[in-house]
């Protein structure tokens, strides 16, 4: 082995950090998916990260073997650049996504407004469970529910990929259960999206004489709310007010680069 390969050598010692610091923060990345997955969460926020920590700590492993490969042929050595250029641009616009995102989380609804309904957008729920983030929805959902007691509220979810079990009716039950009067809840359970959740839930309101002119609260995850009232207008509803419930600590980064990419898929698609 030559002189500047050895990790005596400042190159060495260089390798030996960027392959120490590619393995810690690869099984970081990957740990954090494999976690969340073992209690039933699945969505592109946990794959992507696990699939980068895992690209990483193959990396690491197989250093040496990936520089003798790019170093053969200067066409390699450029996409190589090329490849790690694209990845930490896109790092910056997540960062900057993420530092945005802050600013939507919804605020607190005059007391004073004539809330017409409360729509609760669902959240996943793994075997039939409400998860952890639609627990915090259903939770602030129940204090506008208190807060406003005249306004209609819409639970508002399908089935989960490959679950028996209506979203819509977990929702109800929970709500139900502590102390929300059935007669005053309204169940949409064929949403499979944001769009759907809204619109849907519209639909319903107007059966029952509520009007998509007067004001409602739209109530979702925080990180969500920007998104949901953008998309709750296009819908049809003139007065929206988003009220954002906290995102649990240890899905919240997952939750937004979620987010980071459906907010360019709704964007794409228009929904907003």
């Amino acid at each position: 082995m030559q002189e500047a390969n050895r990790p005596t050598s400042p190159r060495g010692k260089l390798v030996v950090w960027k392959r120490a610091v590619l393995a810690l923060t690869g099984a970081v990345l990957l740990g954090d998916a494999v976690g969340l997955m073992s209690i039933g969460l699945l969505n592109f926020g946990i794959v992507l990260p696990g699939s980068i920590g895992l690209a990483f700590l193959l990396l690491a492993l197989c250093w040496h073997r990936v520089a003798r490969w790019r170093l053969a042929n200067p066409r390699r050595q450029l996409l190589w650049r090329a490849a790690w250029t694209a990845f930490a641009v896109w790092l910056l616009t997540v960062g900057v996504y993420f530092h945005g995102i802050r600013s939507g989380m919804g605020a607190s609804v005059p007391a004073d407004v004539p809330v017409k309904a409360i729509i609760v957008l669902g959240s996943g729920t793994p075997n039939c469970q409400a998860s952890p983030a639609l627990t915090a929805r259903l939770d602030q959902g129940l204090i506008q529910a208190q807060r406003f007691p005249a306004g209609k509220v819409v639970v508002s979810g399908g089935q989960d990929f490959g679950m028996h079990c209506t979203e819509a009716d977990i929702m109800a039950d929970y709500l139900i259960a502590r102390g929300v009067a059935v007669d005053r809840l309204i169940r949409e359970g064929r949403s499979t999206s944001t769009e759907e959740n809204l619109v849907f839930s519209r639909r319903l309101l107007e059966a029952q004489s509520v009007d998509a002119a007067g004001p409602i609260i739209v109530v979702t995850s925080d990180f969500h709310v920007r998104r949901a009232v953008g998309i709750a207008r296009k819908a049809g509803f003139s007065e929206v007010f988003g009220v954002g419930a906290a995102t649990p600590l240890y899905l919240r980064f997952n939750a937004w680069l979620r987010e980071y990419f459906a907010s360019i898929s709704s964007w794409v698609l228009r929904e907003y």
